[in-house]
Order: structure tokens, then C-alpha cells, then sequence
């Protein structure tokens, strides 16, 4: 199944839809992954903080798919904020993941109130590492808009994503603005609120309607907005109907019934990026 391909401030592309590893065991993930590269997924979302590393690597090297179709990302852990700890964490991903280079690059968190605030020094490290081709693409997770702004300002580099939490109920949306300001594509984390989609009338309703899924339904409203979603799951069934978002269309209609289920904060699942400060 042909997935779209959006291009990044950088010049490089990166597809529209990719498969969420949050959650899958080191263990379980060759099989699970095997599956949604079966399927035809070739954009791979993990972290140094999921733990799962080398069974995302096992899968990308274990397959008969040549390295460079895949789009492998990975991401700083919060403890690693430090240059010389970030530049070792980083080693550390590439020896697990079996990999001479990932695609994309993130710092996960900001953690404002630690390190001093300085989140801008850890962007100067990714700068590096980008530098030396060791990660193609650079950016940011979880960044909201008077931090991206900030690093934009301190370095003159602007992040090719910002991953973060957004879906019909937390639309997100002074962050997504400061991202098309900066011209930064957006990732969303969750895209379908952990499963909340399939609870919704509004959704279900659109769903019957077009002889969709309720994720369908979701992905697609993600997709119509430029956003670049990666959904988590293990069963290959639901792999193989999340990567169908792409082929099903929504009417200005179903967009805007979605649009208006947006809760602003109240609608936020996961931490608060101001205030998180979590190093596990």
C-alpha cells in the first residue's frame, strides 16, 4: 500500500504514516514489526527511553526491505541531556539498533526545569550528529512554542519535526502554529488517543457512514492536516487497516465534526511539557 511522502525543511522526505513501537518488548518486536513491514510500513518510530531498540534494529536488519527504503527514528532519553552523555546515548542506539545511521533524530523531552533550562546546548549536540551524517534528520519532541522559538533564535537551526501529543480531543493547536511558523512538520503522539476514537458517536458515526474505522477515521483527519502520524499496534489486522487511512476520504463536513471535539488543555492524555521533568 502506497504511503505518502511529505517533505521536511531539510530537503529529505519522510512518509506520512509509520508504526509506533511505545510499549512492544525488545522480545516481541521483530515479530510484531516483521508483520507492519509485511504490510508495507517502512517509517519506524522508537526511543531510547521505550527500551526496545534492538528488536526495532532486529526487524529493519532481518528483513529482505534494503536499509534505505526504511525511515527509522529514535530519540534522546531525558538523562542524557549533557553533551557528552548525549553523544554516548546516541553510540549506545546505534550499536543497538544495528544501524550505521537513523533517519531522524529527536530530543524527546525539554525538561525546562532542568539542566539549567538548557535545551538549546543538547540541540547544539544533535547539530553535531547531523553534522557527521550519523543522524540524517534532526528534531524535536514534545516542544511547545516559546521553546522552539528559542532554539530557532540561539542557533539558526530549525528542527525538521516536533513530535507531540495531539488528537481530536487536544487539537494542540498554538504548537501546531508555531510549527508551520518555523515551517517545522508536525508528528502527532497518540494520534488516536489511545483507542478514545472508537468510543466517540461522532467518529463511529463517520465511520458506518464511509465503511471506514473509527482510527481510519482519526489517521485521516491527521493526514488531511499534513501531520505525520505513527499509530501502535501489534495485531497485523488493525496494522493493515491503520496504513488504509491513507486510501479513504473525509468531507469538509467530517473534518470540521472532528475539529470541534477539541477540548483545549482539558483534553491532554499525557504530561505537560512545561512542567515535565521525569529522567527515569
Amino acid at each position: 500500500m502506497s504511503v505518502p511522502l511529505l517533505q521536511m525543511n531539510d530537503g529529505r522526505t519522510i512518509p506520512q504514516i509509520g508504526l509506533g513501537t511505545f510499549g512492544i518488548s525488545t522480545e516481541a518486536a521483530p515479530e510484531v514489526i516483521g508483520a507492519a513491514i509485511e504490510a508495507g510500513y517502512r517509517h519506524l518510530d522508537t526511543a531510547q527511553m521505550y527500551g526496545n531498540e534492538a528488536g526495532v534494529g532486529a526487524a529493519v536488519t532481518g528483513s529482505d526491505v534494503p536499509r534505505d527504503e526504511f525511515f527509522v527514528t529514535t530519540k534522546l532519553h531525558n538523562p542524557h541531556h549533557r553533551r557528552d552523555d548525549a553523544l554516548r546515548a546516541f553510540d549506545t542506539s546505534l550499536k543497538d539498533l544495528g544501524l550505521d545511521y537513523v533517519d531522524l533524530f529527536l530530543i524527546h523531552w525539554p525538561l525546562p526545569t532542568l539542566y539549567d533550562g538548557d535545551f538549546v546546548s543538547t540541540w547544539r549536540t544533535l547539530i553535531e550528529l547531523a553534522d557527521d551524517g550519523r543522524a540524517r534528520s534532526i528534531g524535536v519532541s514534545n516542544f511547545e512554542p516559546d521553546h522552539l522559538d528559542r532554539l530557532v533564535a540561539e542557533t539558526g537551526v530549525v528542527p525538521v519535526v516536533n513530535q507531540v501529543e495531539l488528537n481530536p480531543w487536544f487539537a494542540n493547536r498554538q504548537v501546531e502554529q508555531a510549527n508551520a511558523r518555523h515551517q517545522v512538520l508536525t508528528e502527532a503522539w497518540a494520534p488516536i488517543a489511545r483507542g478514545k476514537v472508537s468510543e466517540a458517536a461522532e467518529i463511529t458515526a463517520i465511520a458506518e457512514r464511509i465503511g471506514a474505522t473509527p482510527a481510519q477515521v482519526v489517521l485521516r483527519w491527521h493526514l488531511d492536516q499534513g501531520r505525520i502520524v505513527f499509530p501502535k499496534s501489534a495485531d497485523p489486522q488493525r496494522q493493515q487497516q491503520n496504513l488504509g487511512a491513507a486510501s479513504i476520504t473525509l468531507t469538509d463536513a467530517d473534518r470540521a465534526a472532528l475539529d470541534a471535539l477539541d477540548q483545549g488543555p482539558a483534553g491532554r492524555q499525557g504530561p505537560d511539557p512545561a512542567t515535565f521533568d521525569w529522567l527515569g
